[in-house]
């Protein structure tokens, strides 16, 4: 096979993965799902509240397969959401019951294929790098068996009394000008401050919470921390694509914080349909994006109620 089919190739198979993920997603929005937001705590829902991991190095999944690996547990009611490959199980010392059919996720990456590389050094310019997707196979621990006790217990959900003050704690730490006030929720990004109306403007307290962490999601945004294009202005494709990235920023948060997800802007379904329906990669970007913001949220979480997500979180800081 010539390098330029297997370059065909490699791009057909790229292409048809992010259609095979957009039109799933599609397909729950038109059915008046939001992916990001799992029916946790009621009966189709088995599994804790929580991010998805994997048990064996116990790093939290991200971006795409967050939402992929939260459908998986939600369509086949797993009592937990810890996953291994085929590999890791068997290097426990366990092994993936007969039968079983594993759960898609992918790898994103960027490479500079050794012709870049040349023409890079003869023209002076910088080499410009090719993103790629690759999938593999991963299997809940509810799907494996003869797993260590530590790798198959599901673990309990955090206590109730430590949600609200981690939260609290974490807005200080952001050292994001956060105001108190109004009778609206939002983000100035010119001035880069957010403002949310006081907790008692709210019927159930937690959603005070939840709309606080999609406003600092947004924050998350400025140029002196991730730098996202926020100059879209309401109404347009960019304004909805930035509400994707809050919407399921803060979802993530709240999982690892131990709140319930909720749909902020449900009025936006129309607006965020478009888009992913003209960009089979609007989906994954969003979602890449999304666990950057909560991931630079979470960092300033109080360790006390999340030692694990610390861990986590300084793990990832280090392998950067």
């Amino acid at each position: 096979m010539s390098r330029k089919t297997a370059t065909v190739r490699a791009g057909q198979d790229r292409t048809s993965l992010y259609d095979e993920i957009t039109g799933k997603i599609i397909g729950e929005l038109e059915a008046g799902r939001v992916p990001w937001v799992q029916p946790w705590g009621t009966a189709a829902a088995k599994a804790p509240l929580a991010m998805p991991r994997n048990a064996a190095t116990s790093r939290h999944y991200s971006g795409i397969n967050v939402l992929i690996l939260w459908g998986a547990v939600v369509e086949h009611g797993f009592p937990g959401q810890s996953w291994l490959t085929f590999r890791q199980a068997l290097a426990l010392g366990g092994n993936v019951r007969k039968g079983e059919r594993g759960t898609t996720v992918v790898y994103a990456d960027r490479f500079v294929p050794d012709g870049e590389k040349r023409r890079a050094r003869e023209t002076g310019e910088d080499a410009q790098a090719i993103p790629f997707l690759k999938r593999f196979t991963v299997f809940n621990a509810a799907q494996c068996e003869n797993l260590p006790d530590d790798i198959a217990t599901v673990a309990p959900p955090p206590p109730p009394g430590l949600v609200e003050p981690q939260v609290e704690v974490l807005i200080r730490s952001t050292a994001i000008d956060f105001r108190i006030g109004g009778n609206r929720a939002f983000y100035v990004p010119a001035l880069d401050y957010v403002q949310v109306p006081p907790p008692q403007a709210y019927f159930d307290p937690i959603n005070w919470h939840r709309t606080a962490l999609h406003e600092l999601g947004h924050a998350t945004g400025h140029p002196s921390r991730l730098g996202r294009d926020m100059t879209g202005a309401f109404g347009t494709k960019k304004y909805a694509f930035e509400e994707l990235v809050a919407e399921m920023n803060a979802a993530f948060c709240c999982a690892s914080l131990g709140i319930v997800p909720t749909v902020r802007h449900a009025d936006y379904l129309g607006s965020w349909l478009e888009v992913l329906r003209e960009d089979n990669r609007a989906i994954v970007r969003a979602a890449s994006q999304a666990s950057k913001a909560a991931d630079w949220l979470l960092a300033h979480a109080p360790e006390t109620g999340a030692p694990a997500l610390a861990a986590d979180i300084e793990l990832k800081r280090r392998a950067a």
